[in-house]
């Protein structure tokens, strides 16, 4: 059984190799402001960032340790942590709601004329208000607020072998979940009921929570893989795709399956096997070296001889603490493979007008290829009882 949490080596460790990428880019500082951001360097893991009320700082200095500057309700769980320095302030407060206190712990920690870096390129947001984020440009007189050089994008890209382990486990309780199916799921069942069924099927499998699952169902395929659960029954002919990503101690899975309800039209399988084929050819090209665009380009092939491409945009992404993460298995997208970096490979293809197929697996990319984390799915499609 993997254990939950890590030991202060790991984050000393991603701390170390921050330190080093800032000397480079010529930070005195990182701000970070999003949870996993910050819970890459501490811990914090809390799903008290549901509530938009509070803004959450973390400071990385050149030198030392991390400093969490954070509302006073989060100090015992910080403390529980390995970061020792930790500033409070009573929030929401609306007449300074930390920026005063952050602003004070940067000027102690940052040259006058030093730079600040905090992520700001795609994929990235700013989770404090534009009003705080100006007011502390004020207060902190020369110094700059700057990129972070994408020091906090390259680092979460390549996992260590413990967040490899809690990414499995992720997959190992989907996994299970998704065996279940054909038994607790059959013909004549809502949508929206096997939703909860499947949701409560990974909750009794080990999941910490189900903080995204997708589906469709529909004759010979479905007409998209975003919109909410309707009250539409299953029918023989159908077929059903649910995509989850579940939570294991702050880390996800992202991988999907396609059921049959009833016996499948030739046409179906035929469109099932292609997809499996264009994983396939995904897979065998994820080796270090390759790109993402090579990933991409396999697939592509595989299933329209390169001239199709994908109505969703992308045929896969990376995968950790947030259920998509840089980067996109896109053409444009050229990201050298590197060991350690956990993908999703994620062909989709409309194969007749309006009848669309998306099929989904979960690798880490190693010293000599690919390996799987979600169990490779069946090679024929499965089938739900009518």
């Amino acid at each position: 059984m993997t254990e939950r949490g890590f030991p202060a080596e790991e984050f000393r460790a991603r701390v170390a190799r921050a330190q080093q990428r800032m000397a480079t880019a010529d930070l005195e500082a990182l701000l970070l402001t999003t949870e996993p951001d910050v819970r890459y360097f501490t811990g914090f893991l809390t799903r008290f960032w549901e509530s938009p009320t509070r803004p959450w700082f973390l400071l990385v200095p050149a030198r030392g340790d991390p400093i969490a500057v954070i509302p006073s309700i989060g100090a015992d769980l910080m403390g529980a942590a390995w970061i020792e320095d930790i500033r409070t302030w009573v929030s929401p407060n609306y007449a300074d709601d930390g920026v005063g206190l952050l602003a004070d712990t940067l000027r102690e920690i940052v040259s006058t004329s030093g730079r600040i870096g905090t992520p700001s390129g795609a994929e990235t947001h700013l989770r404090m208000p534009l009003e705080s984020w100006e007011r502390l440009s004020r207060a902190l007189g020369e110094r700059k607020l700057v990129t972070d050089a994408d020091i906090l994008k390259r680092l979460r890209m390549t996992k260590s072998e413990r967040e490899i382990a809690k990414i499995r486990q992720a997959c190992e309780i989907a996994n299970r979940a998704f065996a279940r199916t054909p038994d607790i799921i059959r013909a004549g069942e809502p949508l929206d009921r096997v939703f909860r069924t499947f949701q409560i099927a990974c909750l009794q499998e080990g999941a910490d929570w189900i903080a995204y699952l997708s589906g469709a169902a529909g004759p010979g395929g479905y007409g998209d893989v975003i919109s909410p659960a309707t009250s539409k029954p299953l029918s023989p002919g159908d077929v059903l795709m649910l995509d989850t990503g579940l939570v294991w101690d702050g880390y996800f899975c992202d991988f999907d399956r396609n059921f049959s309800v009833g016996a499948p039209d030739p046409k179906t399988e035929d469109a099932y096997k292609r997809l499996l084929e264009a994983s396939d050819a995904a897979f065998e090209r994820a080796k270090p070296g390759a790109t993402t665009a090579d990933l991409f380009e396999a697939m592509n092939q595989a299933l329209s001889g390169g001239g199709g491409g994908s109505a969703v945009g992308r045929f896969g992404h990376g995968l950790g603490m947030q259920l998509t993460e840089p980067p996109s298995l896109i053409a444009e997208d050229r990201q050298v493979l590197e060991p350690g970096m956990v993908l999703t490979l994620e062909p989709g293809h409309e194969f007749e007008p309006g009848r669309l197929m998306v099929h989904e697996e979960n690798i880490v990319i190693r010293e000599h290829g690919a390996e799987y984390l979600s169990e490779p799915a069946p090679r024929r499609l499965p089938r739900l009882s009518t």
